[in-house]
């Protein structure tokens, strides 16, 4: 009878234990990111510019294979958006832009102004085809925002080593900006300083979320990983001759709408 009672009160005392395994809750910061379980993170896009676009990124590491979710709005209507994960897998300490990334105080953080903080692109969030950095402005592969403003986004990638090692010193920027909000991609900001062809609007960054690790409001630590903090790599000529020039038409609408993609998995 002892025995048996003994034996009741051990597993009863065991179910906390157990449950509190099972229940650990994630917890998630503007502009950061928590880990939810294992290799899946979570994170909060915030606006940058003044934007008004803000969203989440879900990013689940499985070897290799890295499974981006994101869902977005506020963002210009109608446009496609350029997103990347930036940041370093070598050492270097980048984080999302503060205000005073605006270093001609135009009111605006350009891609060039913001890569001292966030780094070079490590993937390009295609839709399908090349993620690597050589298609960060291949805006015929990259998802558009509805009417609405949303966005909707969801791939498996396969990633390098570094980048699978890496993950937690890495962050999600989205582009694409309507300072004038007139519901398009314009010249009113000037040309951008990645191919004047392109408006400042259009590659202006609009959000950026670090995942954890990523040191908050640090300096970066050495510059980009190129060392120079320059473009290169992320030009639009190329891109452009490659067909991503069909994006620019029209009278102040520079990118052709594509139709919604679907989402697709590949070994880019």
């Amino acid at each position: 009878m002892i025995a048996r009672h003994t034996a009741r009160l051990t597993t009863l005392a065991a179910v906390p234990a157990a449950l509190a395994l099972c229940a650990v809750p994630a917890v998630a910061h503007e502009g950061h990111a928590t880990a939810t379980s294992g290799d899946s993170y979570q994170v909060d896009l915030a606006p940058l510019n003044n934007s008004g676009s803000k969203g989440t990124a879900m990013l689940m590491l499985d070897g290799t294979k890295l499974t981006v979710k994101i869902e977005a709005s506020g963002l210009v209507p109608g446009q496609p958006h350029a997103q990347h994960i930036h940041g370093s897998t070598t050492g270097h300490d980048f984080h999302c832009p503060e205000a005073s990334a605006d270093k001609n105080k135009d009111g605006i953080i350009t891609t060039a102004e913001g890569l001292p903080s966030y780094g070079d692109i490590n993937i390009s969030l295609t839709t399908k085809g090349d993620t690597s950095k050589g298609s960060g402005l291949a805006v015929d592969r990259m998802p558009t925002a509805d009417k609405n403003g949303h966005l909707s986004y969801e791939r498996t990638i396969t990633v390098s080593q570094k980048v699978a090692d890496h993950i937690k010193d890495l962050h999600v920027v989205q582009h694409g900006i309507d300072p004038n909000s007139n519901g398009k991609y314009d010249f009113g900001k000037g040309k951008s300083e990645l191919d004047p062809k392109l408006p400042q609007e259009a590659t202006a960054p609009a959000d950026c979320g670090m995942l954890q690790g990523a040191a908050v409001g640090s300096m970066p630590v050495g510059g980009v990983e190129t060392g120079s903090g320059s473009t290169a790599g992320v030009e639009a000529p190329g891109l452009i001759a490659g067909g991503s020039a069909a994006a620019l038409a029209g009278a102040g609408v520079f990118f052709v709408r594509r139709r919604k993609h679907q989402p697709a998995d590949s070994n880019s």
